[in-house]
């Protein structure tokens, strides 16, 4: 095994040994390691599969369940679209197509350059501020088109991160 492949590893089990609740399930452990890494490796279910004692088919059969977890590492610029009810309500819609024009995208997924990773989000918590969207895990609130698609092409320029 690789360094870089025992490293990852170690991350990985620290993240699933990290979790605060006293009940690991697969479930916490697979967030816990996307919240780490950002994505689920291979290794991840292998390592979440010995720590909760289930199978890697019973790992998989979680992960793939929920459409959140990713499977490749996300591009270095993460965009999620809040499509919440209050947010869709109050212009999600508009906001989506500013950020898909803004990077060159006809729906979710990744740039071509690997860049950006655009997604929606079911809820950022910032009802009182929709519509919203997050940009690096940093939430925004009362988007229009026009200030979306310029923070997210202020990425370009290193204004946002």
């Amino acid at each position: 095994m690789s360094s870089h492949q025992e490293d990852l590893r170690q991350r990985i089990r620290q993240a699933i040994a990290g979790q605060p609740q006293p009940t690991v399930t697969i479930l916490s452990s697979l967030l816990a390691v996307q919240d780490a890494l950002g994505w689920l490796p291979a290794e991840a279910i292998e390592e979440v599969a010995t720590r909760t004692g289930a199978t890697i088919n019973d790992v998989w059969a979680v992960a793939s369940f929920y459409t959140n977890f990713r499977f490749s590492p996300p591009g270095p610029h993460t965009v999620e679209v809040c499509w919440g009810p209050t947010c869709h309500l109050l212009g999600a819609q508009a906001i989506l197509q500013a950020v898909q024009e803004a990077v060159g995208l006809p729906g979710e997924g990744d740039t071509p350059d690997g860049r950006y990773s655009l997604k929606l989000n079911t809820c950022l918590g910032a009802c009182a501020q929709a519509p919203a969207l997050a940009l690096g895990h940093r939430i925004y609130g009362r988007m229009t088109p026009e200030t979306a698609r310029r923070l997210v092409e202020g990425v370009n320029q290193g204004e946002a991160s």
